[in-house]
């Protein structure tokens, strides 16, 4: 990462303003599989501790957690462990579609980021956000932009000025091979001014 670091401040003033503010982003890695896979499907559109405590009492409920365990883990079962009806379906989806062999989890690691992405957005409740993350915490992808991601674009509007997407878009294009490192840069300046630690 110090070569993505040092290309990064280089080439971006605004990353070295927030190295100045708040020092170096922290970067994080997630083991792949399954269960990030799971875990990144209940922390759509909801924080990351509170998906973490469902995530746990589900593990607690399902100690051999499997796709196999999952999909016979009655939905009345996963609505006592605070999981939605639409997001219970999302990871019998995705049990299913790895029991089927519609879906190799450990054989993503060896697919390019693009391959990776279009077997993984065949799955019911997988989208961009989902496998932006998990190329970027779990394959060590190293260039994603996240515009899915709340923060990622609210920092982008604060810091450039640039309130459209697909402008977004264009701009971080200054930052190939390493947006997934700015990435990191941007979610370090959005936490550390809210005075919130890493989640990730």
């Amino acid at each position: 990462m110090k070569n993505a670091i040092a290309y990064l401040l280089k080439c971006e003033q605004k990353f070295q303003s927030i190295v100045d503010l708040y020092g170096e982003p922290t970067f994080v890695q997630r083991p792949p599989g399954f269960e990030t896979l799971c875990l990144l499907i209940l922390e759509q559109q909801v924080s990351i501790d509170s998906a973490k405590a469902t995530f746990n009492r589900i593990k607690a409920a399902i100690p051999d957690f499997s796709p196999e365990t999952v999909l016979v883990f009655s939905d009345e079962d996963f609505r006592s462990c605070g999981v939605s009806r639409q997001k219970t379906n999302y990871l019998k989806a995705l049990s299913e579609a790895i029991l089927e062999g519609a879906l190799d989890v450990e054989g993503l690691s060896d697919l390019d980021a693009e391959t990776v992405r279009a077997e993984l957005i065949k799955i019911k409740g997988i989208g961009h956000w989902t496998i932006d993350v998990y190329l970027m915490f779990c394959l060590q992808s190293p260039d994603i932009i996240p515009l899915g991601d709340i923060a990622v674009v609210n920092t982008i509007k604060e810091l450039f000025d640039i309130h459209d997407k697909e402008a977004m878009a264009v701009y971080a294009e200054n930052w190939k091979p390493h947006r997934s490192a700015a990435t990191f840069f941007l979610w370090h300046y959005y936490l550390q001014k809210r005075g919130r630690k890493q989640p990730y």
